[in-house]
């Protein structure tokens, strides 16, 4: 039985990909940064944040196009470093997306409520995302086509609010950051504990990788759709700092569940409210999209590797989508969104990234070992090693220590969580597993690795 995805992708699929999945991050929960380390270290935590996506986008995209196969951080682990550490891995990603997914959904609730308190949310949120299932059921050069519409109106709304700002002119400006802002009220430390959320910045780029096996090709479609889409991020990421820093109070701001619509509301222009409320709407639901194609991959691969029972790796008949996979994580978001808490959804969401990110480092050092240069064909080779490697090590572990301040039991839970799946996946799923099935792809393409 034929079990590849389609190869339909192309660079503008890989970047709304990339893009349409963070974008919600810049409408929403980017602010926390300022209750964490206030307004100067929000924006630093944002630069800061952006050299380890940098650095990851380098390790994901070198990796990811010698192993072309959906999964990304995933289908790296399961050859670099066994069928534990890829179910760990896998199950991360599947629990990134999808709570960044159930994020979205809390998001498009409260922002429904804005219009008028009675307003009955769950019935828009819950059509909205059968309507994604149903978009990524059919077919993933649809969605992300949809994807790529939706994001970039969104992206050009974020513009519009700087622009009606008339930052350009100093006697006609609104904005007023000295008056608003409150610098650095906790010093380095609070950069430090402001980067958890500034992650929040570019969360879910390194997904592109998950499309690997779907691009026409990987080795132009992976580097390009995600360098691209970083430096579109980092730019948007700026701007929102600066326009939202310059309209609404860091009190309020470091508490609101969408600071962009809320510094719209400030600018008390008619057009630009309109325009920022259809854009959160919009961002909230390209990320979801992209969340429901990149949780599913991550969940397919898993089960076509017997990681995970097999049920859950079937292709439509017609669509050649992995239409269980899609349906199976539907509820579970669903489920999340509606316990209420966005800081505890999104924290989780960020903790399994974070360890997504550890094991991409590692993984990278290892992969340079083990196939050096010249032994295999790399689609894309990143410069300045062993610096990405080492600076995403560095900077994830900092996030670490910046987390453990306000969330130190979110990051104890999770660590539990994950220890409690490796024991089932040992005790119990393991005996399934087929090994030779899992490295089957891989045993042809490469020379034995050095060292082996």
């Amino acid at each position: 039985m034929d079990r590849h995805l389609l190869k339909v992708l192309g660079p503008l699929h890989i970047w709304a990909l990339g893009v349409g999945i963070v974008l919600v991050g810049e409408f929403m929960g980017w602010n926390f940064t300022i209750a964490k380390g206030g307004s100067l270290g929000s924006i630093l935590a944002c630069w800061i944040i952006g050299l380890l996506y940098i650095s990851l986008i380098m390790v994901n995209t070198e990796m990811g196009s010698a192993i072309p196969e959906a999964g990304g951080q995933y289908a790296m682990a399961k050859y670099l470093l066994g069928p534990l550490a890829a179910f760990n891995i896998g199950l991360m990603l599947v629990f990134e997306y999808v709570m960044l997914e159930a994020a979205d959904a809390l998001v498009i609730g409260e922002i429904l409520k804005s219009i008028h308190p009675d307003i009955q949310s769950l019935p828009f949120v819950i059509l909205t995302l059968l309507f994604l299932t149903w978009l990524n059921y059919r077919g993933v050069y649809a969605t992300l086509t949809f994807n790529f519409i939706i994001t970039a109106i969104a992206y050009i709304t974020i513009f519009l609010l700087l622009f009606s700002t008339r930052f350009f002119s100093p006697t006609e400006s609104i904005l007023r950051l000295p008056e608003l802002t409150n610098g650095l009220p906790y010093g380095w430390i609070g950069i430090i504990a402001a980067m958890q959320f500034g992650i929040w910045f570019y969360l879910g780029i390194e997904g592109t990788a998950l499309a690997a096996e779907e691009c026409r090709s990987t080795s132009r479609s992976l580097p390009v759709g995600a360098v691209v889409g970083f430096v579109t991020l980092l730019i948007g990421a700026t701007i929102t700092w600066y326009v939202c820093s310059g309209l609404v109070g860091a009190d309020t701001l470091g508490s609101s569940v969408f600071p962009l619509y809320d510094a719209a509301l400030a600018a008390r222009m008619p057009y630009v409210i309109i325009a920022l409320f259809i854009g959160t709407v919009l961002s909230c639901m390209a990320s979801a999209n992209g969340c429901i194609t990149d949780s599913s991959r991550a969940w397919f691969s898993m089960a076509r590797d017997t990681l995970v029972p097999d049920f859950f790796a079937a292709l439509h008949p017609k669509y050649k989508t992995p239409y269980r996979a899609i349906m199976f994580l539907l509820p579970i978001a669903v489920a999340f969104g509606y316990t209420g808490l966005l800081d505890q959804v999104i924290t989780f969401s960020i903790f399994s990234a974070l360890m997504v990110y550890l094991f991409s480092a590692y993984m990278m050092f290892k992969f340079r070992k083990m196939y050096p240069l010249g032994s295999i064909k790399r689609g894309y080779t990143a410069p300045w090693y062993p610096a990405p490697p080492l600076i995403l090590f560095v900077l994830t572990m900092a996030t670490f220590v910046g987390m453990y301040f306000g969330y130190w039991i979110n990051l104890l839970a999770g660590l539990i969580f994950y220890f409690l799946a490796s024991l089932w996946f040992t005790k119990h799923r393991y005996k399934f597993v087929d090994n030779k099935k899992l490295i089957a792809a891989g045993a042809g393409r490469w020379p034995r690795p050095n060292g082996y």
